[in-house]
């Protein structure tokens, strides 16, 4: 039988202002934004998705931005690292291009034989970017950045707990995930055994609880086929006693929610629709997009956000 889950799908965190949002992630990481719309439970707030061309699972970081959101603390029970990964060899254009921009960063170091730099964005946001040659997947650019340094997806999340045991067995024994690494206090898990789905379980007991706010992840999700599987998933769940939501419809996939036991906010969704569901591959990120009971209120929607754009000579 196929495995439910197949891997990682996107991340979702929380952020300040949308415009230089946009500036970091599209313009100084060259993320593509595939995907401007709303927050379908707080339809006045964007809901903003970075991602690769089309927007693959596994290459989706997500942003609710609310303007003058008070800044959050990242710590236990939280997801506090996203590592993209990037070509090999590519570490020493990264390293100058965050300095360019004065993006304070670390040195590179090294982690399970691979080279990686950690920083944070202008809310605090933990970004990784990890150099390897396992990754197949073409990068993406909008010409600012060359093809052959280019961001390719994920590589990994970081996960925050107390301790490892209770959430390594949610995820191997309810998603799929079999433990292929470990170091120290770090334990790493995969669903598939590639680059961009894997979860590091880092034990850090004497680390504050985190708390939310900008610059901290609100959820992470695990990427399932259809309908069909996402029901099963959740029939699992549920009847493990597990405080699962039904399946929810966000228009570019149906997902459902709940927590593993370290009290980080799992979503798994589903791979099969897709951000070309309402705009053609070429067009995506360029215009607001509305779920369709909010058309009718489009007018005071618009009015009531900030518009954003990026000037791309800024960022070369």
């Amino acid at each position: 039988m196929e495995p439910l889950i197949k891997g990682l799908h996107h991340v979702t965190a929380m952020a300040d202002d949308p415009q230089k949002n946009l500036h970091f992630y599209a313009g100084i990481l060259g993320l593509r934004l595939v995907k401007k719309t709303i927050n379908f439970d707080a339809p006045d707030v964007y809901h903003l998705y970075y991602g690769d061309e089309d927007g693959k699972p596994g290459t989706i970081l997500t942003f609710f931005p609310y303007k003058g959101l008070h800044r959050g603390r990242q710590g236990k029970g939280q997801l506090t690292t996203t590592a993209f990964s990037i070509p090999a060899n590519s570490l020493g254009y990264w390293t100058e291009r965050l300095k360019k921009f004065g993006i304070t960063h670390s040195t590179p170091q090294e982690r399970f034989d691979e080279g990686f730099i950690y920083f944070e964005d202008q809310d605090g946001l933990g970004i990784e970017l990890v150099a390897n040659d396992r990754d197949n997947r073409p990068g993406f650019t909008y010409g600012q950045i060359p093809v052959e340094q280019a961001v390719k997806g994920f590589h990994s999340v970081t996960l925050s707990e107390d301790g490892y045991e209770k959430t390594a067995g949610f995820l191997t024994t309810y998603l799929n995930h079999q433990a292929i690494a470990e170091n120290g206090n770090r334990f790493r898990y995969s669903a598939s055994g590639k680059v961009g789905d894997i979860i590091d379980v880092v034990c850090e007991p004497e680390r504050l609880r985190g708390l939310g706010g900008s610059g901290t992840v609100h959820h992470v999700a695990f990427a399932t086929e259809n309908d069909a599987t996402i029901q099963q998933v959740q029939e699992n769940l549920a009847g493990k006693g597990m405080n699962v939501t039904t399946v929810l419809d966000r228009q570019y996939f149906h997902s459902i929610y709940f927590r593993e036991p370290g009290g980080v906010l799992f979503e798994v969704a589903t791979s099969d629709i897709g951000f070309t569901y309402d705009e053609p591959i070429d067009q995506l990120g360029q215009d607001l997009k509305l779920p369709p009971w909010e058309e009718k209120n489009r007018s005071r929607i618009e009015s009531g956000l900030e518009t954003i754009e990026l000037n791309w000579k800024n960022f070369v």
